[in-house]
């Protein structure tokens, strides 16, 4: 039976099944192509004890993280977005010359490159082997490690308590979010700060963000379950923050029980916007898998529509989400040509389960199609403006999430 893995209840209720896909970040080299692949079941449900969100283990994290495909410091966006959180948080915690920062999963230093620029001592915990040794090369001393308990108390005792812990887009990633967690009390120092970026379930639901669920996420939060999963490593929320970030992000602060004193304000309007929204009911779930079932229909009619009229459509960027979506609707390279990305190690490989080529970004150009499947939709604001250049030929760019859309853009 299926529990809980934070409260260890029985009590699950399903949410949205999407089938079967292989893990999201499995990308493909032409010589697997006729090798067999595995998929797991994608099936969220959520805790109705304790309301945490959540798909099962199927895989570890060392079968997704030890060789990672994605690093961060390709979007631009999220470079600009680590620079200004480093300065705000140097502000609010006061970090100077005499601090020490911790990133956990720090890839390939996009982030700590700020704290180094800022002259502030500070460490990069990163499992994945190729993405830490870009970090290394970038400057930022990082450590090749998953986190849990006896890694924090062993950086801790090599490199003193952190002043601040930074953990983002990492705390769904870990099936063991007790030991996580735990961890990060290792690593703080008993007055210091943790930093949390993670995205909202509220969002995910009300946006219909479906394609963020893949099996490299264990768990999807809400700020009240996020609390609770703090509480059991000896944590407590003390302010959180609304984000964009990833379609809606929360950016949550916590301290050490013993220091943390009472939460914001915020953090109350947000458990209230939570439970308005239904969010501690099974009500609040009860129509997602109905528009997820939408967005299926509605892409594929767009995809074959635009074959039927002879009509070109290719994609940008290969993200773990749109491995999500493409497996989800079936899509294959009859519908989807190809698709571009601007990390260079995916070049030349293919989409985990539907087997669509992955090609440099230039191939657009070359080839004017008719429409670009924009799969990274989360970043829309900064990729309008970088597929710009599509408007030379009338080409048109598509949205899949949170509905279809067909944006004209303009040089």
């Amino acid at each position: 039976m299926t529990r809980c893995r934070l409260c260890g209840s029985a009590a699950l209720a399903s949410v949205v099944d999407l089938g079967a896909t292989p893990p999201c970040e499995s990308f493909l080299s032409a010589d697997q192509l006729d090798l067999p692949e595995p998929a797991y079941p994608l099936h969220l449900r959520v805790c109705t004890d304790c309301w945490l969100a959540q798909i099962p283990p199927l895989i570890t994290p060392e079968e997704t993280f030890k060789e990672y495909a994605y690093f961060s410091s390709f979007s631009t966006s999220w470079v600009e977005h680590a620079r200004t959180f480093v300065a705000d948080a140097a502000q609010r915690v006061g970090l100077g010359p005499d601090s020490f920062v911790v990133e956990v999963a720090s890839n390939d230093g996009y982030l700590l490159r700020h704290v180094v620029d800022r002259g502030i001592r500070c460490l990069g915990i990163e499992p994945s082997v190729n993405v830490g040794a870009a970090a290394r090369e970038a400057g930022v001393p990082t450590l090749t490690e998953f986190l849990d308990p006896a890694t924090g108390a062993a950086v801790r005792a090599e490199h003193g308590p952190a002043d601040l812990v930074v953990a983002n887009n990492v705390y769904a990633h870990i099936p063991d979010v007790v030991g996580f967690t735990q961890g990060l009390r290792s690593l703080v120092a008993d007055d210091g700060w943790v930093s949390i970026e993670v995205q909202h379930l509220l969002t995910l639901i009300e946006e219909n963000q479906y394609d963020t669920i893949y099996h490299e996420h264990f768990q999807y939060y809400t700020v009240a379950s996020a609390a609770r999963a703090l509480a059991s490593g000896g944590l407590s929320l003390v302010d959180v923050e609304l984000l964009p970030t990833h379609g809606g992000s929360i950016r949550l602060w916590a301290r050490p029980a013993e220091a943390a004193g009472e939460p914001t304000r915020r953090v109350a309007e947000v458990l209230d916007r939570e439970k308005a929204a239904g969010l501690q009911e099974l009500s609040g779930y009860a129509e997602f898998s109905a528009r997820v079932a939408k967005v299926r229909r509605d892409l594929l009619r767009f995809l074959i529509e635009a074959a039927e009229r002879g009509e070109t459509v290719v994609g940008y960027g290969a993200p773990g989400k749109g491995n999500t979506l493409l497996n989800h609707c079936g899509v294959r390279p009859d519908l989807l040509a190809y698709t571009v990305d601007r990390n260079p190690y995916k070049h030349g490989r293919f989409t985990p389960g539907t087997r669509i080529p992955i090609l440099a970004p230039e191939q657009i150009a070359a080839d004017r199609p008719d429409y670009v499947l924009v799969l990274p939709w989360n970043l829309r604001a900064e990729l309008v403006e970088q597929l710009s250049f599509v408007h030379e030929w009338g080409g048109r760019l598509v949205f899949p999430i949170p509905e279809l859309s067909i944006v004209e853009v303009k040089s």
